[in-house]
């Protein structure tokens, strides 16, 4: 697992990258780890976008603001004095933008969402959706000020889940079909030329559990072959081992000491009397203690299975970088705290 990196000395992973791609099973936590990234990759004065292609409004959430538009809006800002904006891609939206851009046909364009043809042209051509959301991105990643520089350091994607990444962002296979030439091929190819290149990293979040691991160690495969830029991973919601590794092997087998639990138990006031303290008697010394064996077992049986999840991560030989578990959930000040541990780590 990636180290913190002592703040003097910056090394930061991925120097160069202007898309950091945010993906993950559902359930891992993908939309606060795109927050927490675009916070500190804003560290230090920068100006960063975070978008999301999922119609969710996670982030609006995240940041604690009314629901995104489909322009983008300043919702954070950083340490050091930089500045998060974000946006909500929406695939009608991108669909009416791209008639407007090449056709001049944004009247027609409205129209035809009356109708329902931009949502049926945005379902049945799943691949040309796909187009959109991604080439907005690009278009962020790519767009300049006045000033000839650019209006963002980076941008950071909230993307959909590990079991469709690799198809969502591989557009230029997902239009083979459908568009040879023309505009939305040549789109297509745009942003195959960011999203293909060291312009992007594809980050996938994790939990240290059987299912979200396979299912990393799957995504990193299929970016691979895919020949899409693989990132880092990121171990949300760690839990640190609350015995030591002496007495998680004692709790495995059942062989806690009892005695030391029972006399621990009445130093701290909780036991009385042989009962639980306010239980009038219904609970036993013996109860608690039995109740905490279990506990302990499971506790135990839980590290080790995290322990070999954590090698399974190692052997895809990614940067991997840790989140811990927070117990009262996630808001703004937490949100803080996890992009100051990314900036630590050196993922941003």
């Amino acid at each position: 697992m990636a180290a913190a990196k002592d703040d003097d000395v910056r090394d930061v992973d991925w120097d160069g990258v202007r898309l950091h791609v945010v993906s993950g099973k559902g359930g891992t936590g993908k939309t606060t780890v795109a927050a927490a990234l675009a916070l500190a990759l804003a560290t230090g004065g920068k100006k960063v976008l975070v978008v999301e292609v999922e119609g969710r409004q996670g982030l609006a959430q995240i940041f604690d603001v009314p629901p995104l538009p489909y322009a983008d809006r300043k919702v954070a800002v950083a340490p050091g004095g930089g500045e998060v904006y974000a946006l909500a891609i929406d695939p009608e939206e991108a669909l009416l933008e791209y008639l407007e851009m090449f056709y001049n046909l944004r009247v027609a364009g409205s129209a035809l969402r009356k109708m329902g043809a931009i949502d049926f042209a945005t379902t049945i051509a799943p691949g040309v959706r796909d187009v959109l959301l991604t080439g907005k991105a690009k278009e962020a990643v790519r767009r300049k000020g006045k000033d000839g520089k650019h209006v963002y350091d980076a941008v950071v994607m909230d993307a959909p889940p590990t079991g469709r990444i690799a198809r969502f962002l591989n557009v230029n296979s997902e239009v083979a079909g459908l568009a040879r030439t023309g505009p939305i091929r040549s789109q297509a190819d745009a942003v195959m030329e960011v999203i293909g290149s060291r312009l992007t990293a594809v980050h996938l979040v994790t939990l240290l559990e059987e299912m979200p691991v396979q299912e990393t160690a799957d995504g990193v495969a299929e970016l691979q072959a895919a020949k899409l830029p693989v990132g880092g991973v990121v171990v949300n919601q760690m839990r640190r081992p609350l015995l030591s590794a002496a007495d998680q092997t004692k709790a495995r087998k059942g062989h806690l000491d009892t005695e030391a639990l029972a006399h621990d138990l009445a130093a701290a006031g909780l036991v009385k009397g042989g009962a639980l303290v306010g239980s009038h008697g219904a609970v036993t010394v013996d109860d608690v203690v039995r109740a905490l064996v279990v506990e302990g077992a499971e506790h135990a049986e839980r590290v080790a299975l995290e322990q070999r999840e954590r090698d399974n991560l190692e052997g895809l030989h990614r940067p991997t970088y840790e989140l811990p578990f927070l117990p009262d959930g996630v808001d703004l000040s937490s949100l803080y705290e996890l992009a100051e541990l990314l900036h630590r780590q050196g993922m941003a």
